[in-house]
């Protein structure tokens, strides 16, 4: 300013003139080498840095670059230009001084809020972050900075010290409270949803209350996000997931296994004993030949032994037709190529209904996969659909109208065939 102010002198000017003159200049002196300043560190630092992020080994550093830390951390060189200059300008010192070091702050703030997001990228890249997720303490610690940040900037603008401001929040406790409710209880949530390890990221969950069914694609401070099959996404609160039930399908996903639990409705009345053309016929059933062999030879010795008149069917022991298809599909179920046959496995009656006899499956997939897992569903259903007829036995359906419009038309058949 002096410089500039002797070098005016020799013009002989208004010192009026010569007063503003030398202040305009002084300015933009001041903001060339702002802009030189910038130009430098954008142009050139920055470009150095990029350069040897892009070409080292390590990836932490490139989160820090995707981020922007570098570009933000490049805002502080015109801020302390101006802060160094500002004794050039007496009346208006203080004012320059407060201006820059609030500008100061907020652009650390702003670094401080890349780099938090970049430590947490940095952290997701390891496989603890699926089951250890730390994005709802990052925005705990971004709520605490801010609110710090903002104090300080306050404080720095009155000119007071930050701790009188500080003093005077606990007068405040129960607003903040009140405004800070959903993060405060997101924060307790989280803490309990990752220490007791209740849901990851990747996890299929379902929430009925909230009409969630589907993968977790992230989980924050106050909201957990959950993709449905649908494509659609749905916000459930943190605290939701501590305070209400819901379903975690990952107990399924690693066990290698997902569970087949079906019936067919047998008509009761197409049950009955095996004949001796029934007996026969299921020998030359690959899955159950040596079944039948073995069977029918326990069963002779047993009445022979205890002398029973098989005049009688009821008389002893005999096979029936549904005990065979039950066999038939446990030996179907325990060659099949889609079943895991290291989990449970079990072919049951369960207590007969007004639609029939149900015999239920109960078995498991040996792929997780939906659209696998309906396909190995289907593919053992189509078949025994196809083969219960082969057993003498009917599947049960309520009737539809074109069985009501047969049995309409049968009585008028029977009528013409007596004309």
């Amino acid at each position: 300013m002096d410089f500039i102010s002797n070098w005016l002198s020799d013009y002989n000017l208004n010192p009026t003139v010569h007063k503003y003159l030398s202040t305009i200049i002084t300015i933009l002196f001041i903001a060339m080498i702002c802009i030189i300043a910038n130009f430098i560190t954008k142009k050139i630092v920055i470009r150095i840095i990029t350069h040897i992020v892009n070409n080292n080994k390590y990836q932490w550093d490139n989160m820090l670059l995707d981020r922007k830390v570098f570009h933000k951390l490049s805002h502080f060189v015109p801020a302390i230009i101006i802060y160094n200059f500002s004794t050039t300008f007496d009346y208006f010192k203080d004012l320059i001084e407060k201006g820059a070091i609030t500008y100061l702050i907020i652009v650390g703030l702003l670094v401080l809020n890349s780099l938090l997001n970049a430590i947490n990228d940095i952290y997701q890249t390891y496989e603890i972050s699926k089951t250890r997720p730390m994005k709802g303490y990052i925005q705990v610690v971004k709520i605490i900075v801010i609110t710090l940040g903002i104090i300080v900037v306050i404080a720095n603008l009155i000119g007071e010290s930050p701790v009188i401001l500080l003093s005077g929040i606990g007068a405040l406790s129960a607003v903040l409270m009140l405004v800070f409710k959903d993060s405060l209880l997101g924060l307790v949530a989280g803490i309990q949803l990752s220490s007791n390890d209740m849901v990851r990221v990747g996890d299929w969950i379902q929430m009925p209350k909230y009409g969630a069914d589907g993968d977790v694609i992230d989980i924050s401070l106050n909201t957990v996000q959950v993709q449905n099959w649908d494509k659609t996404i749905t916000m459930i609160p943190s605290y939701a997931l501590i305070s209400d039930s819901f379903i975690n399908w990952r107990g399924m996903q690693v066990s290698g296994g997902r569970r087949i639990k079906r019936s067919l409705f047998i008509d009761t009345n197409s049950i009955s004993f095996c004949t001796e053309e029934m007996i026969e016929k299921f020998k030359s059933i690959h899955y159950l030949s040596d079944y039948i062999i073995n069977r029918e030879q326990e069963i002779i010795e047993h009445n022979m032994k205890n002398e029973i008149n098989r005049s009688n069917p009821v008389n002893g022991r005999a096979l029936t037709n549904i005990g065979v298809f039950r066999v038939y599909i446990s030996h179907y179920l325990e060659k099949h190529s889609g079943i895991n046959h290291d989990m449970t496995l079990m072919v049951r009656q369960l207590a007969p209904t007004e639609h029939g006899l149900p015999v239920e499956i109960y078995a498991f997939s040996n792929d997780v996969r939906w659209a696998v897992y309906e396909s190995v569903q289907a593919d053992i259903f189509d078949h025994l659909f196809a083969v219960a007829r082969e057993f003498g036995l009917r599947l049960f359906q309520s009737p539809s109208g074109n069985d009501l419009r047969t049995m309409l038309d049968e009585p008028k058949s029977e009528i013409e065939r007596g004309h």
